[in-house]
């Protein structure tokens, strides 16, 4: 448990640990690559440890020499037959981009997770890889943890996908890598794209048409990255900047990928004082951003922003609560399969805390601007939820109580230090 009080004011420059979605997919890649690869800034959170852990497990070596982390390749078809089941933690990406990898690898393996993610639904995964020839056993039609996968020869196919997910698009492509014949994708709106753009980094036969990819067999070769800032977790200080009454806050070398900043989006189009500086652009933007207290408006956030700003949603509904207006939300109901039901339980950490919020079985509606007041709330074992309401405290009068402060360590385990830094006296 952690007490929290709003600070008077909010100032300085931050650097946010790498990016968690860059870091899995930097470890995985490097896991099939032909050679060694050299990952700087990997992130220090408890989900990219679990891949990191997993890869271990399969065989390959993976080393930390202060910031840099050396993975030794296995090639795409090299990993080693685990002697027990593969644990991924709390980490959906690490157990559905693997279910993608393990079910063209020579051997049998078996993942498992704790509590929550066994009770997360793989069936996104697990049923268009079947399609592809992949041999996979588990609970509830092969839908949840733990899966059993027995590797082999897979046929490359032509997927169309219900519902836009970064996640089973990644899975596919890597799939592809090692697949007969050429694995194409379709998605109903554009998710997240690191894979796309590491694979076009990389030199691979892939291929981008709108939102169609493609992908044929490949070798994979070593590559050194230098992973930027993750945009996710820089978000909650782009929040606590915004709704602050007292606030200028600078965040370094953050990843800009327009994939991802639907958050920073939304923010501008509601009357945030933001500025934004880019300095790299290959293989993801990089940049700085300038960010102020600021008046706000709500609005109605547009459907097809909804997949490039799933993560930041419950923080949407923070910032909402200091808006004028009312902010709506709908087409998020993926909210509900998270590591909590993050629907249900930001309404019921938000509403004890004062807040004018009204839930709907795919989102919610958030009506301000309404002073918060402190109470004791829960994480409920999410660390989005933790960080939300985090900022939420930082702006409510009086203390704040908060439950489960320890699951911030999943994706940013120094986020109540780097909260503190910028409330100091300067």
């Amino acid at each position: 448990m952690i007490e929290l009080f709003p600070p008077k004011k909010l100032r300085g420059r931050i650097r946010i640990p790498g990016d968690k979605s860059l870091s899995h997919r930097g470890l995985i890649l490097g896991a099939l690559a032909e050679g060694l690869t050299r990952l700087e800034n990997l992130s220090p959170g408890q989900d990219v440890a679990s891949t990191l852990h997993v890869l271990r497990r399969l065989g390959c070596s993976i080393e930390r020499t202060g910031g840099t982390v050396l993975v030794k390749g296995k090639g795409v078809a090299g990993f080693e037959e685990p002697a027990a089941p593969l644990n991924c933690g709390n980490s959906g990406t690490t157990t559905r981009l693997l279910i993608g990898v393990l079910t063209t690898q020579p051997i049998f393996s078996v993942l498992t997770g704790d509590r929550s993610l066994s009770r997360r639904p793989m069936s996104r995964v697990v049923a268009p890889l079947e399609k592809m020839g992949a041999r996979i056993w588990g609970r509830e039609h092969h839908s949840r943890l733990p899966l059993a996968i027995l590797g082999g020869t897979l046929h490359g196919t032509h997927h169309t996908l219900p519902v836009a997910s970064a996640q089973v698009k990644t899975a596919l492509l890597l799939a592809g890598l090692r697949a007969e014949g050429e694995t194409v994708v379709t998605e109903p709106a554009q998710s997240r794209d690191h894979t796309e753009r590491l694979f076009s980094w990389l030199g691979l036969p892939f291929q981008k048409n709108g939102h169609t990819v493609r992908i044929r067999p490949a070798s994979v070769p070593g590559f050194s990255l230098n992973i930027p800032g993750d945009f996710s977790s820089a978000a909650y200080f782009l929040a606590l900047g915004t709704i602050h009454p007292n606030a200028d806050i600078w965040i370094d070398r953050v990843n800009l990928n327009p994939t991802r900043t639907g958050f920073l989006q939304i923010l501008q189009e509601m009357g945030a004082l933001l500025e934004v500086e880019e300095i790299a652009s290959v293989p993801e933007p990089v940049g700085a951003v300038r960010v102020r207290s600021s008046q706000l408006k709500n609005l109605e956030v547009p459907a097809d922003k909804i997949p490039n700003l799933i993560d930041e949603l419950p923080l949407l509904a923070v910032v909402a609560t200091q808006a004028e207006g009312t902010l709506v939300v709908h087409g998020a109901a993926e909210l509900r399969v998270k590591e909590s039901d993050r629907i249900a339980t930001l309404v019921k950490g938000l509403r004890k805390m004062g807040a004018a919020i009204e839930e709907f079985a795919d989102g919610f509606a958030v009506t301000g601007p309404t002073p918060l007041l402190g109470a004791s709330v829960r994480s409920f074992g999410d660390h989005r939820i933790a960080m939300s309401l985090s900022v939420a405290a930082l702006v409510a009068k009086g203390g704040t109580r908060l439950q489960g402060d320890r699951w911030v360590r999943i994706s940013y385990p120094a986020f109540f230090e780097d909260l503190k830094q910028l409330s100091e006296e300067k």
